[in-house]
């Protein structure tokens, strides 16, 4: 039995792209984050989450940035927490998100790390 890791389990093992060349695994492992974050209206919605106060919002609050349903902005939204860059919470009728930083500081570790 194999173990497969998720893609931010993956991004967490590797070495910065300068000190290391990513095996073809490491990089299909990995594909999965950059392509949830390469949709504009998913960047910008992981960096409205990441920054608003208190490090979590609600959907509530996010439709607003937006001139999409909320259900389109749910849908993105679902897009980005499976790819394992949010957490979510429901409470009550509303999501509530938090942006899962170890994921983000590990891709920043990959892609802009220094050499040794």
């Amino acid at each position: 039995m194999s173990l497969e890791l998720t893609p931010v389990q993956t991004v967490a093992c590797c070495p910065p792209l300068v000190r290391a060349p990513l095996s073809l695994p490491e990089a299909e492992g990995i594909a999965p984050l950059l392509k949830a974050l390469a949709d504009p209206v998913r960047l910008r919605l992981m960096s409205l989450v990441a920054s608003h106060e208190g490090g979590e919002a609600c959907v509530c609050e996010l439709n607003d940035a937006f001139e999409l349903s909320q259900p389109t902005i749910s849908h993105h939204l679902k897009l980005l927490h499976e790819a394992g860059l949010l957490e979510r919470e429901k409470r009550g009728v509303w999501v509530y998100y938090r942006a899962r930083t170890e994921a983000l500081q590990n891709l920043a570790s990959l892609i802009g790390g220094r050499a040794k």
